[in-house]
């Protein structure tokens, strides 16, 4: 795991930097969204002797343009990298903010479903909120 992360992050760590730059070059990057993220968290540890756990507490991401703040670190986890423990965005917490971003309203983005009215954030079950400190 080790090895082939190592790897991997070589062959995408300057490309997407690069993608980054070029879109700010070009003056596209205000008007583009670059989200960089997996399906889920990473624990600390492992049960196996290499790689690490699948981590359903927490997760990291990266978002750079479409008016996003540059350089700003949201949300923290316990000492043991096990739990969110501060700025806590869910999922759901992420599309209503990428929806917002996007110009869209979450609460009003609705479409039948089983006999209701249903949401990409499942907004009336999960009370999902725009993280407005993202925002630029």
């Amino acid at each position: 795991m080790r090895k082939t992360l190592k790897g991997l992050c070589a062959r995408t760590d300057r490309p997407s930097a690069a993608l980054v730059q070029d879109l700010k070059q070009r003056g596209l990057l205000d008007s583009t969204i670059v989200l960089w993220t997996g399906e889920f968290g990473r624990l600390p540890i492992s049960q196996g002797t290499d790689g690490r756990d699948h981590n359903r507490h927490a997760f990291s991401l990266w978002i750079a343009g479409g008016g996003f703040k540059k350089g700003h670190t949201h949300g923290a986890t316990d000492d043991f990298g096990y739990k969110s423990v501060s700025d806590i965005v869910t999922v759901h917490d992420l599309q209503a903010t990428l929806l917002k971003a996007l110009g869209l309203d979450h609460r009003r983005l609705t479409y039948p479903h089983d006999g209701r009215e249903d949401s990409l954030t499942d907004a009336e079950v999960t009370k999902a909120r725009v993280i407005h400190d993202l925002f630029a």
